[in-house]
């Protein structure tokens, strides 16, 4: 919600992560808080089939170009990121667009009826259900990109332990790390691609267009 909020003019406005959830509840009740819930469930399968075969797929074939195994990683990962996202986006079109819907849960239409009405208004195009395609490419690919390559890398680093408890940390700590430092470096792409998906401040005219304007936009008017 915070990443598809329309300026401090808007009326509806959230003022802090607290008043987010408050004003949620109350207007919308708690099934508010899971809008949008369908299209992952759906994304969820073929997107981590997709992430972790394509994976290994681009590392075996960097193996043919003698890349040094960090570097090999990295680049598995980016490939596997933009292929994932090239499946996501359209699921992601679909919950942005219900998220952003502030009528209470049972009010708003489902994903099925929700995809079909962006199908019919603006098509299966960069304007419809592929709308914010470029920053899904980046949320994904960056996030991807340092999530595999800062993992396996640290991972070959530091020593297994023979302790099963003590190995179980050691690859806990590493993943939860690795998706702490992904997620944060991430996360400009992901508020582009909310605010590309999301409605637009003024009804009828697009301010946020292309992934790169978006960011530029955001930084020069919010910092």
């Amino acid at each position: 919600r915070f990443q598809i909020q329309r300026g401090k003019t808007d009326p509806t406005s959230y003022k802090s992560l607290g008043d987010c959830f408050r004003t949620i509840f109350h207007r919308e009740g708690l099934l508010g808080f899971y809008k949008g819930i369908f299209p992952p469930i759906l994304a969820e399968t073929p997107k981590r089939a997709v992430k972790f075969l394509t994976f290994e797929q681009y590392k075996k074939l960097l193996g043919y170009a003698s890349l040094p195994p960090g570097l090999a990683f990295t680049i598995a990962g980016l490939g596997s990121g933009l292929t994932e996202a090239v499946v996501v986006n359209p699921f992601e079109v679909v919950k942005v667009t219900l998220q952003a819907n502030r009528n209470a849960f049972t009010e708003q239409p489902s994903s099925f009826v929700q995809a079909q009405q962006i199908i019919k208004t603006s098509g299966l195009g960069f304007q419809g259900l592929n709308k914010g395609l470029t920053a899904t490419l980046g949320r994904h690919g960056v996030f991807n990109m340092v999530y595999f390559g800062f993992y396996f890398n640290v991972k070959n680093i530091l020593p297994v332990n023979k302790d099963p408890t003590l190995e179980f940390l050691r690859k806990f700590g590493i993943g939860l790390v690795s998706g702490t430092i992904a997620s944060i470096i991430n996360i400009p792409f992901d508020v582009a691609k909310s605010r590309i998906q999301g409605p637009q401040p003024v009804p009828g005219e697009i301010k946020y267009r292309t992934c790169f304007r978006t960011m530029a936009t955001v930084y020069k008017e919010e910092g």
